[in-house]
């Protein structure tokens, strides 16, 4: 902690923070605790088999799974940034975090969530061009296009991140320590930052307004014209494929539509949502339930021969 007093004046900068979380009792704190692992592990699991099912199997080896492995891959890392660390301070007296640590963590989680919008954005887009420009579809999306979406996603995420972490560190925390959340995020440093703090207000709610009903606007026509197009087949079964197809893409938007800052709210966005991806993906999804089939029976198969 460094202090600095100038005549009457005396202002201290603090170079740690403390991560206040969920006050409660113990046998509360247990039950978050177990939660809280509960739903990491899930997301780990749950994740990690997603990219190794799309990686070794290649009948999903399509713009569709594509684009869904980096999903999760970002659901995994995004957790990775916030679980450990909230699961750590369970056991921690002083819940501190280090200045670098909490700006690390801050870029991070941005980076991760505002890319995770992009992708959603851009998983839309690629069942919209599949359904309604099927014959268009191979050249529109091949894998140079495919690429670029997602480092366009990354860019994205790694702009508003830079953006975040750059004019919210550049703030001088001289009134409290205290941070009113179990992980940094923008409105709990802006809370105890004692400069002014409306540009950064305006950059948080501005940019981030701007990405959410940006990505939200392609994904409602992106959807209103599959169902335009679904509505105009006249089979029942080709009605039933496309369905099949975009039922677990239209799951996850609901992502994207909370951004409020409470507690409970930033565990469902943080935690719940990146657990609950893949098992949409491989419950509602034939094409992956058929990959983990075909994985499985693979795997009992080099048991045997090596028995």
């Amino acid at each position: 902690m460094l202090s600095h007093r100038n005549g009457n004046l005396s202002m201290v900068y603090f170079q740690d923070f403390v991560l206040e979380g969920f006050e409660s009792g113990l046998e509360t704190q247990a039950l978050l605790f177990a939660v809280f692992l509960a739903l990491y592990m899930v997301t780990v699991l749950g994740n990690f088999l997603m990219i190794i099912v799309i990686t070794l199997d290649s009948h999903l080896h399509s713009p569709m799974y594509f684009f869904l492995k980096n999903l999760s891959f970002v659901d995994l890392c995004y957790s990775s940034v916030i679980a450990p660390n909230a699961l750590a301070n369970y056991f921690s007296s002083s819940k501190v975090i280090t200045f670098a640590g909490c700006a690390t963590q801050l870029f991070f989680f941005s980076l991760l969530g505002t890319t995770e919008c992009f992708l959603l954005g851009v998983m839309a887009y690629d069942r919209f061009m599949a359904i309604c420009s099927p014959l268009r579809y191979p050249i529109t999306m091949c894998q140079s296009v495919c690429t670029c979406l997602v480092l366009g996603a990354y860019c994205g995420g790694c702009f508003n991140s830079v953006v975040q972490t750059s004019f919210t560190f550049h703030l001088p925390f001289c009134s409290s320590n205290r941070i009113n959340h179990f992980f940094c995020d923008v409105p709990p440093l802006l809370q105890i930052a004692c400069g002014n703090t409306a540009i950064n207000e305006l950059l948080l709610f501005g940019i981030c307004g701007l990405i959410i009903v940006g990505v939200t606007f392609v994904i409602l026509i992106s959807y209103g014209y599959i169902t335009v197009t679904i509505l105009r087949m006249r089979t029942g079964a080709g009605r039933r494929k496309v369905f099949s197809t975009c039922g677990s893409h239209m799951t996850a938007p609901g992502a994207i539509e909370s951004m409020e800052q409470g507690k409970v709210v930033s565990v469902f966005y943080t935690l719940v949502i990146p657990m609950l991806n893949p098992l949409i993906y491989s419950l509602r999804n034939k094409d992956v339930k058929e990959a983990l089939g075909r994985l499985g029976q693979k795997h009992m198969w080099t048991s045997l021969s090596c028995s």
